[in-house]
């Protein structure tokens, strides 16, 4: 037991889980969904060892979010009226294996320590990516169809990486690239490794020639300010700050409302916009004839079973997500478990967001600006409801539970 109680297994375990996550397209690419399934079988195995020998150090008292109980019993309490209950069953095992992990990692691991297995894993990962890049678009001018590599770099991208697809590599990017600049400024690495992970996961975000990520990087980077002016304000003044801070959030979110087609236009993202935007219409249309219960969760798209394969009918197109997480959730869960998922982020968006204001640790940002990628991103992509995007969503909101929690608050109370 005293194994799987040691620090460096935890830290070790960790790495392999974060680089699973990550890593779920490659994978099953080429050990198949037979080999991803025994592989996150094994870190299941490895955490419930590793959590039984650290039991008696762990405080649970408040620190498993009760919004994320739910939405993951509500997607299980799915099956009941699913369509493809087979399918359900097995999403939701694949939903809690994850988000099991999710909460090892978020207990057993302090905030800092997370932050280093992840941008130790996206180095590599990254790194593999460019090297696979210029393998395939310089060096054989050739495409690597198994891993969705096209070899366009030499003429500027876009580029996919071992990602899929470019959206894919644009998130992983703009996570990769909010994890070293906060390892860089809280001096977790050397600056000799830090500027060139900086610049590295720039250079993929860029060659990714990706309208949401653009425009994702463009809403992290203001967040990121912000955080930077609210974190520098007095203590007395910073709930004012935080209340005109939200209402201008509140106009610019109507404000691009209002102005979207122009900012459509702008990001020369015309074409991909109105694949997305008959997509959403199919989805909503579809998701209108079960709108309470939703069709049953299914995560990933399973594209021989309806209401799925009416909708890649309808659209001409086979889609392995509904390319928005938000519509994803309400297809499949319906306007209750649309509404859980809402309280679900919210409370974790909210919660990291205090803490990143008021804490004195730059390390308290990494959650919130994770959280506000993963958030925007779900508007043009459903990365954070399966694989890597859910494991961060999971660990966020348990490390956002532990700093302010109700219940810890009533607990040390009495």
């Amino acid at each position: 037991m005293h194994f799987f109680e040691s620090a460096r297994f935890a830290s070790a375990l960790t790495l392999t889980i974060v680089g699973t996550a990550f890593a779920t397209h490659a994978l099953t690419r080429t050990v198949g969904w037979a080999g991803l399934i025994g592989i996150l079988s094994a870190l299941v195995v490895l955490a419930v060892a590793s959590f039984l020998a650290r039991w008696e150090s762990i405080e649970w008292h408040g620190l498993l979010p009760i919004s994320l109980l739910v939405f993951v019993g509500w997607c299980a309490l799915s099956v009941f009226w699913s369509d493809y209950q087979w399918t359900t069953v097995a999403s939701v095992l694949y939903q809690v294996a994850f988000a099991f992990l999710g909460v090892y990692i978020a207990l057993v691991r302090d905030t800092i320590q997370i932050v280093r297995s992840v941008g130790d894993v996206l180095r590599v990962l990254l790194g593999v990516s460019l090297a696979l890049e210029v393998l395939s678009g310089l060096l054989i001018d050739l495409p690597i169809r198994f891993l969705g590599i096209l070899g366009d770099l030499d003429s500027g991208g876009p580029i996919q990486g071992i990602f899929g697809t470019r959206n894919q590599l644009g998130l992983v990017s703009l996570i990769a690239l909010v994890t070293f600049l906060v390892e860089w400024r809280t001096r977790s690495v050397l600056r000799i490794v830090a500027i060139p992970s900086v610049a590295g996961a720039a250079l993929c975000l860029l060659l990714t020639r990706s309208p949401v990520s653009i425009a994702s990087l463009v809403i992290v980077g203001v967040a990121t300010l912000a955080l930077y002016l609210l974190r520098r304000a007095p203590a007395e003044h910073r709930r004012y700050w935080q209340l005109g801070l939200l209402g201008a959030a509140f106009v610019v979110a109507v404000v691009t409302v209002l102005a979207r087609t122009r900012i459509v236009s702008l990001l020369n993202a015309g074409s991909e916009f109105e694949v997305r935007y008959e997509l959403w219409m199919r989805m909503t249309d579809t998701a209108a004839l079960n709108p309470l219960e939703g069709w049953g969760w299914a995560g990933l798209w399973r594209r021989n079973v309806p209401p799925f394969v009416g909708i890649d009918f309808s659209t001409g197109r086979s889609h392995a997500t509904g390319l928005n997480g938000f519509l994803d959730v309400y297809l499949q869960l319906g306007l209750v478990g649309l509404l859980l998922f809402l309280v679900l982020v919210l409370l974790a968006f909210g919660r990291s967001w205090l803490l990143a204001s008021n804490k004195r640790s730059a390390v308290y940002v990494w959650p919130a600006l994770v959280l506000v990628g993963l958030l925007v991103t779900s508007l043009g992509e459903s990365s954070i409801l399966v694989d890597a995007g859910w494991l961060l969503l999971v660990v966020c909101t348990v490390k956002a539970a532990q700093g302010m929690s109700w219940r810890l608050r009533y607990a040390a109370g009495r």
